[in-house]
């Protein structure tokens, strides 16, 4: 039998350098799904179910379910809070980055999620001090990042992308759980919740039922003034019985909370809002049904929070920083 003939070197060397290669191209693409999430994919609408353009059911479902969870981490062992707004952190900082994605941003995740843990828990562990602390390496970190990853002309752009995201996300949500640091911290966190909350289902009934003047039509068509009328009186009323018969404070203080409170969260669901009227969004993503996606459950709630923080902290006669 003639003998097989030897193998050419050549061949393994080829074979060899085509396993490499595909080893980098997969390696680039995780590295790609780490740093910067695909744009979101155009979807079918889906018809709305209500007058205000909502899955009605789905939205009361999943909102009642997300205020026990949190219900049940505050009352049990608030370092699941923390566990919480760390999730949720991340989830609101991904759908951004992913909207951004599509106009070209690369906003880099990685040191994103990295520093959202550092700014949480130093809030949690040390207070505010350490808070703005981890922020600030979190920025600087994001900065590096992004110009050590490729460089180019948008490095700094995208560098500047991601350390808004870390302000607009991590840090706002620290002031929750600086809030959840203070004497009676469950309560006042409950308080700053349920006030807030008060504003979005305020808001909601009175402009389904009577809103007729447009707020900011050019921005969101469906939010009124009625609205806005019907968000203070609830927002109001929620925190003056939160503030006097439930954490035995003054009265009038939870009627500043209310009022705050719905300034704030007004002028973040509107920022958010012009957000995806730019980036051509109707939500930020379908992680909730009937609310959207994180964001858009948290765009009231984060730009709140440092509000609330600091009127609670007064009222309550503790130290806010």
């Amino acid at each position: 039998m003639a003998p097989a003939p030897a193998a050419d070197p050549r061949d393994s060397q080829d074979s060899l350098a085509a396993a490499l290669r595909r080893l980098r191209e997969a390696r680039e693409r995780a590295r790609t799904a780490l740093v910067t999430p695909a744009p979101p994919r155009p979807k079918d609408p889906v018809p709305p179910a209500g007058r205000a353009g909502r899955n009605l059911p789905a939205a009361i479902a999943v909102g009642v379910s997300l205020l026990v969870l949190v219900g049940i981490s505050l009352l049990t062992r608030p370092e699941l809070f923390v566990a919480l707004a760390v999730v949720a952190s991340v989830g609101a900082m991904w759908e951004l980055a992913r909207a951004v994605a599509q106009r070209g941003i690369r906003v880099p995740l990685l040191p994103l999620v990295v520093g959202a843990v550092g700014v949480l828990v130093s809030a949690w562990v040390a207070g505010a001090e350490a808070m703005l602390m981890a922020f600030t390496l979190t920025a600087g970190g994001v900065f590096v990042w992004r110009v050590i990853d490729g460089g180019g002309r948008d490095a700094v752009r995208d560098a500047a992308a991601g350390i808004f995201t870390a302000a607009y996300v991590p840090y706002l949500a620290g002031f929750a759980v600086l809030l959840l640091r203070l004497e009676d911290g469950p309560l006042l966190v409950l308080t700053f919740l349920l006030v807030t909350i008060a504003n979005d289902t305020g808001g909601y009934v009175a402009g389904v039922l009577f809103g007729k003047h447009p707020m900011a039509p050019s921005i969101s068509p469906k939010k009124s003034w009625e609205g806005l009328a019907g968000s203070v009186v609830l927002a109001v009323a929620v925190g003056v019985v939160m503030l006097g018969p439930v954490l035995d404070g003054p009265w009038w203080a939870g009627a500043v909370l209310g009022v705050a409170a719905v300034g704030a969260a007004t002028t973040g669901d509107l920022a958010e809002s012009l957000l995806k009227r730019d980036l051509g969004l109707k939500d930020m993503s379908s992680l909730l049904p009937g609310h959207g996606g994180i964001m858009d459950r948290l765009d009231s709630l984060l730009v709140a929070a440092p509000v609330s923080y600091l009127i609670l902290a007064a009222a309550t006669g503790q130290a806010a920083l």
